[in-house]
């Protein structure tokens, strides 16, 4: 019986302390930092806490470098994850003054900010010293600095692409364009 008395006064003096998680499902892709999830029946649209992903195109603007890639990587993982779950932080608001839920996204119990980080697909951005994951997030930014992967890289993958994509349309056309040319000339 002291057993049990010990015991409920341990839990009374240092009481449990869990961090309450949110699972969601995946409602929509948005871009490498953002989405749509079904949080009790109802659809949110969650800005991932900590992160700034380069932004993807818009009927205003080019796409920033390795936008894509952030997108697709991120939508695979959420569109592959048996288990997502949202937590958030307790020092900083829950949501934004967009109205979006700011939130760590865990992807089957892997933090998925850490994973963007260590990619080179974001940066630490709207975070402080206080958030209960920075430390983890620096490390990983850390490390895809160091490999040079990413937005940290040498060399602009998605300018490599664009230059290797107009060539292989130029090669593909010259002989219309020299055709059409020629035509003009001796008609």
């Amino acid at each position: 019986m002291k057993k049990v008395i010990v015991f409920v006064l341990l839990l009374l003096i240092f009481p449990v302390v869990t961090e309450a998680k949110d699972k969601v499902k995946l409602s929509k892709c948005v871009d490498g930092d953002t989405a749509r999830f079904i949080l009790n029946d109802k659809e949110i649209k969650v800005r991932f806490l900590g992160i700034n992903a380069p932004e993807i195109a818009s009927s205003t603007k080019e796409a920033e470098p390795y936008a894509d890639k952030a997108k697709d990587y991120v939508c695979n993982k959420l569109k592959k994850a048996e288990k997502i779950e949202l937590e958030y932080e307790p020092n900083t608001d829950k949501q934004d003054k967009y109205d979006r839920y700011l939130a760590y996204i865990f992807v089957d119990g892997k933090l998925l900010e850490e994973e963007i980080l260590k990619k080179g697909y974001a940066e630490v951005k709207y975070a402080n010293k206080d958030f209960k994951y920075y430390e983890t997030m620096i490390k990983a930014e850390e490390k895809a600095k160091k490999n040079k992967v990413g937005i940290y890289s040498e060399k602009d993958e998605d300018e490599e692409a664009f230059f290797s994509s107009l060539f292989k349309h130029i090669k593909k056309n010259v002989k219309k364009v020299f055709s059409n040319i020629f035509e003009e000339i001796f008609n």
